[in-house]
């Protein structure tokens, strides 16, 4: 089980990247417009650099839905490659089947 306060952490850093998404977005189309002059630009990428470092989307990571474990997470659901386990074997994941060769 990984910590509480990494686990709340990465929450919050979710909830800036949907906050300034838009807006970010804005800025970054704007930085590599080339129909607007570089001074425009060069504005463009010093407001996107004035923004919290928290709110781009590279910053927040990928965890496991039930134990927040940071590595080795299956993006299809969400769960760590030991959580993974434990509910196929359970059965609790239709479809699985615990494989042996």
């Amino acid at each position: 089980m990984a910590k509480t306060s990494s686990i709340e952490k990465n929450k919050r850093r979710e909830k800036l990247v949907k906050r300034f998404a838009a807006k970010r977005a804005r800025l970054l189309a704007l930085t590599y417009d080339d129909s607007i002059s570089p001074e425009d630009q060069f504005a463009a990428r010093l407001k996107l650099a004035e923004m919290p470092r928290n709110s781009a989307k590279i910053r927040v990571r990928n965890r496991c839905a039930l134990t927040g474990r940071p590595r080795s997470v299956y993006r299809k659901f969400a769960l760590s490659r030991i959580a993974l386990r434990e509910l196929a074997s359970t059965g609790q994941i239709p479809g699985m089947v615990k494989s042996s060769w």
